[in-house]
């Protein structure tokens, strides 16, 4: 009888590994697949635009190439086009890229 008691609580246990480990193993792989390249993707839109600067080149989520003219905290005024009075206002996080302004000096 104490046989007996003892191998079924081995067996519960062997059953209970079964069970978490493979559960174990796909929130480890959910994790590296999806978690973890989002917060890197997030890191990297954030300091892209806190490094923005008034003259950059810039790329909205619509697809508009504008230059900034003004940056605020949390809204940005982007020019378009050759036309001087075609300002924007918009927000930061409808920028998709940012290119920086070159320095105008050939090497």
């Amino acid at each position: 009888m104490l046989l007996s008691a003892s191998t079924t609580a081995a067996a519960g246990g062997s059953v209970l590994v079964t069970l978490v480990l493979p559960l174990a193993v796909l929130f480890l792989l959910m994790y590296f697949m999806i978690m973890r390249p989002q917060k890197k993707e997030q890191q990297r839109v954030k300091s892209m635009l806190a490094a923005m600067e008034v003259g950059d080149t810039v790329v909205t989520t619509s697809g508009f190439y504008g230059v900034l003219i003004n940056i605020t905290e949390e809204d940005v005024i982007v020019e378009f086009g050759n036309n001087r009075n075609c300002r924007i206002p918009m927000r930061k996080s409808a920028i998709a890229e940012v290119e920086k302004a070159s320095d105008g000096i050939a090497e």
